[in-house]
């Protein structure tokens, strides 16, 4: 039974290499990019968001393979979708007043994210100073307002 088992999960698994999403990973031209504060909030930025939120995603190995492959396809399109500082001049970021907010509050960058990029954990002090300066290059979404 157990050997039924475990054919069954590798043929499953092999079956799942044969989905075409989550192989898309592109990075498309960067055409455009934000009057970042100072350097240190773009340096933070990038250690921190860019995988996401620009057109300077770094696709490891386990990136290429379902179903990760699928999760971070995922994450990846969504996060440019919500904010890319790699498409500032050619479509406007109506998100990018939220980010400020999404990293005083936890939520960026996610906690799922934060085991296999140990440069993205930032410490307190690196979250105080990242969200000021995302505020300062961005605006800050006033509590209580929304889109």
């Amino acid at each position: 039974m157990k050997k039924r088992i475990a054919i069954g999960i590798a043929v499953l698994f092999v079956l799942m290499q044969a989905v075409p999403y989550g192989r898309a990973h592109t990075n498309p031209p960067v055409t455009g990019a934000p009057a970042w504060d100072s350097p240190r909030t773009k340096q933070l930025f990038d250690r921190a968001c860019a995988d996401c939120h620009s057109h300077q995603t770094v696709w490891p190995w386990y990136t290429h393979v379902a179903p990760v492959s699928w999760l971070t396809q995922h994450d990846v399109d969504e996060g440019r979708e919500h904010l890319n500082v790699s498409h500032w001049s050619a479509k406007p970021q109506h998100d990018a007043d939220h980010a400020a907010g999404e990293v005083r509050e936890g939520e960026m960058p996610p906690w799922f994210y934060l085991p296999t990029h140990a440069e993205a954990r930032l410490s307190e002090a690196e979250k105080r100073e990242l969200a000021d300066g995302l505020a300062r290059t961005f605006g800050e979404e006033k509590e209580g307002e929304e889109d």
